[in-house]
């Protein structure tokens, strides 16, 4: 762990004795109320009414939960010691397990405020106590709380798998081999001239400087799957008014989110809700019909459409597919201009269109007799340079279920499978400071031959890029905007 950050005895004894109510608010069965600091073991003899010795460390006690001065029984529950260093904290740690009633949480939480030296623990208070006595690094901290924050099955195991360590793990090995070229090209500019250095030093340094910008070039070029992950997929529906594009937003998340009408323009501004899809999070947008109207309102929700579309991870076209002709090439040229309509001029193709970021869905197949509806499913799918076809009507559902698969499938791989292969940036900062790492080697390679000690200022740099994401060098000013996310209690 980084001796940069640890904290002494002294100061963990000094420090003051933090308190609050670390499961869910609202009513529940059970509540945990934790405690953390020197006064935790004073706490628990005081409102558990032990006189003698504190209990065996992490073994749960039943006891009567007491004011500390009134002697007034508030509740009947049990409580947990966890002595220091041996605690979540590093600091001596006391755990209160009440009846999850308001009145029972309020009346526990306001008795330990009464005992000296204790006050309320602020947001995430709990694990930048851990942090700081070296019992998580930074990356697990984030870890820590993205699991806590995970709403969907992928979510969760991209986080426990940060939590545990392994993102941490290679950015220090990078950290370690990092040192070693610093001491390295330092060890040459101090006694090179003295012939104490073997010959080849530097390209030892060369060689491990090269190694390590390939590593990290790769891990940036990751089409950020593991920050589209945490933050969630951005999936938007687009196209001409009356495709069904709200019927599609309100059959997907089973509300009616948006007002569907049969009059053209109902939607101007854009609707949004959250959805797991497989386990996946996105976040899916209805938008405008895209058409040119001499109404201001709609003009603008127009100009927010194509705007969401621009920023879009994944776009789902939606065609009416009554406009479409019985003959297959007809079909798809009309399908093909739609598409044009759509994308965003600067990603305009000549003959194939991105089928990674869009998913073509031809609505209201009811009204087409079962015979061309298939004729026309099984001729798109053979016309090249289209994305994926998907037939579905909103009306009856048919179809939705192999949409629902299609979809799956271009959200997964959007965001990657969190637990194969090497461990993901999920984190914005991540990136930033990886890229000033790689640009801070690239300037050692730039001054190697000219003035060493500007190439030696380059590893340095680079060295303590990678120290802000892991937090062993230059981590105070980021501590603050990681810990506030977090719950009260945690």
């Amino acid at each position: 762990m980084p001796p940069c950050r640890l904290l002494s005895t002294a100061a963990l004894a000094d420090a003051e004795t933090i308190f609050a109510l670390s499961s869910g608010h609202g009513r529940c069965g059970v509540a945990v109320v934790r405690t953390s600091g020197p006064a935790s073991a004073t706490a628990l003899k005081r409102m558990a009414g032990l006189t003698g010795n504190l209990p065996p460390p992490r073994t749960a006690l039943l006891r009567s939960i007491t004011h500390p001065q009134s002697k007034e029984v508030l509740d009947r529950g049990l409580v947990l010691w966890f002595p220091a260093p041996h605690s979540f904290t590093g600091e001596d740690c006391v755990e209160f397990h009440i009846h999850g009633g308001p009145a029972v949480i309020t009346a526990v939480l306001q008795a330990l405020g009464s005992v000296a030296g204790m006050r309320p623990a602020d947001a995430g208070e709990f694990t930048r106590r851990a942090f700081q006595a070296g019992k998580l690094g930074l990356t697990e901290v984030e870890g820590l709380g993205d699991l806590i924050h995970a709403e969907t099955e992928a979510q969760r195991r991209q986080a426990l798998r940060q939590m545990s360590g392994e993102l941490g793990r290679l950015y220090q090995d990078w950290s370690h081999r990092l040192k070693r070229c610093l001491a390295h090209v330092e060890a040459f500019i101090d006694f090179s001239e003295d012939e104490l250095i073997e010959d080849g030093v530097l390209n030892q340094v060369d060689s491990s400087v090269c190694d390590l910008q390939a590593e990290m070039e790769r891990h940036l070029k990751d089409e950020r799957r593991g920050e589209r992950l945490r933050s969630g997929v951005q999936v938007v529906i687009a196209g001409a008014t009356n495709a069904g594009k709200s019927s599609l937003l309100n059959t997907l998340c089973q509300r009616p989110a948006a007002i569907v009408s049969p009059i053209a323009g109902t939607t101007r501004d854009v609707v949004e809700t959250a959805l797991d899809i497989g386990g996946f999070p996105i976040l899916l947008s209805d938008t405008a019909g895209l058409r040119d109207s001499p109404d201001l309102v709609e003009r603008e929700g127009v100009r927010r459409a194509r705007e969401r579309v621009e920023q879009a991870d994944l776009t789902l076209v939606v065609v009416d597919c009554a406009h479409l002709s019985s003959d297959a090439q007809q079909a798809a040229a009309f399908i093909r201009g739609h598409l044009t309509s759509v994308l965003p001029t600067q990603e305009q193709p000549e003959t194939v269109f991105p089928t990674d970021r869009f998913l073509l869905v031809l609505n209201k197949s009811d009204l087409l007799p079962e015979e061309q509806k298939q004729k026309l499913d099984r001729e798109l799918r053979c016309v090249s340079g289209l994305p994926p076809v998907c037939l579905i009507s909103c009306h009856t559902n048919d179809g939705l279920q192999d949409f629902l698969t299609v979809l799956h499938s271009s959200v997964k791989t959007l965001c990657g499978d969190p637990l194969s292969g090497a461990p993901t940036l999920t984190q914005a900062r991540h990136r930033a400071h990886l890229q000033q790492c790689f640009a801070a080697l690239a300037q050692y390679q730039r001054y190697r031959d000219m003035d060493m000690a500007l190439a030696a200022e380059g590893v340095r740099l680079a060295l303590t890029s990678l120290g802000r994401i892991t937090g062993r060098v230059g981590a105070e000013e980021i501590l603050d905007i990681i810990f506030k996310d977090f719950c009260i209690g945690k």
